[in-house]
């Protein structure tokens, strides 16, 4: 008898702040994605809430080796930061990362990814999404501190996104634009003024999949579907490597 081969599942990386962390919630973006992608490939939550794009450069070695690139067998990878590092630096230092820092970062993270086995067209960015200022100062208020983030400024880190991701040669999902177009009204996307509400998730779920369906489309159904097992010797379909 022939060495059986371990399934691999390839992988789909969701990589960003909380709002990937929270995406496996239900309704969340990530966990509509994970279903469309069932017996194709995993889809990874790499979600790491608070974090700015400073810290992801620094920690995505530790989530993503690039010593075998070959053995990640990844499909695709959404990079999902500037939340955090369009808060305001006089209110929230902690978290602020400077605009051209920002847009550098960005460009670092793909050329990680690229020593990783993951070329730039398997690399989605994400822009962060419009910010709902006075929900969002409410929340503030609770936690006894001013508000600490502008929806223009958000929007200034939007477009450095844009514009890295067009410069590292990967598509880019524009939140903050896509959700204000034609003047309307955003704020039901928005659970707290910052975070997604399940309208929002639902909005990302659908604009992320109409860009990654194209990266995952070639990758089969793994194992056999259940009617097509052979009763009679079910071996002989479920042990097979092809």
């Amino acid at each position: 008898m022939s060495k059986l081969s371990t399934v691999i599942w390839p992988k789909v990386v969701l990589f960003g702040d909380s709002i990937t962390q929270f995406s496996f919630q239900p309704s969340g973006w990530g966990a509509e994605t994970a279903n469309k992608l069932a017996r194709k490939c995993d889809v990874v939550n790499r979600g790491l809430s608070g974090y700015n794009s400073r810290w992801a450069k620094i920690v995505l070695p530790r989530l993503i080796s690039s010593q075998n690139p070959a053995e990640n067998n990844i499909a695709a990878v959404t990079v999902f930061f500037g939340a955090n590092d369009a808060s305001l630096e006089d209110k929230n230092p902690q978290q602020h990362v400077p605009l051209k820092e920002y847009s550098e970062n960005l460009k670092e993270i793909s050329r990680f990814l690229t020593s990783a086995g993951v070329a730039a067209d398997k690399v989605i960015f994400i822009t962060p999404p419009p910010i709902h200022e006075p929900a969002w100062e409410k929340e503030c208020i609770l936690k006894g501190c001013p508000l600490n983030r502008h929806n223009s400024v958000a929007g200034q880190y939007a477009q450095a996104c844009v514009q890295a991701a067009g410069q590292c040669g990967s598509d880019v999902l524009d939140l903050w634009t896509l959700m204000q177009k034609d003047g309307q009204d955003f704020t039901a996307y928005l659970s707290d003024g910052l975070h997604l509400s399940e309208k929002g998730n639902q909005f990302v779920a659908q604009h992320l999949w109409s860009i990654l369906e194209s990266r995952v489309a070639h990758l089969p159904f793994i194992l056999p579907y259940w009617g097509d097992v052979d009763t009679s010797s079910p071996e002989s379909s479920l042990l097979c490597n092809s």
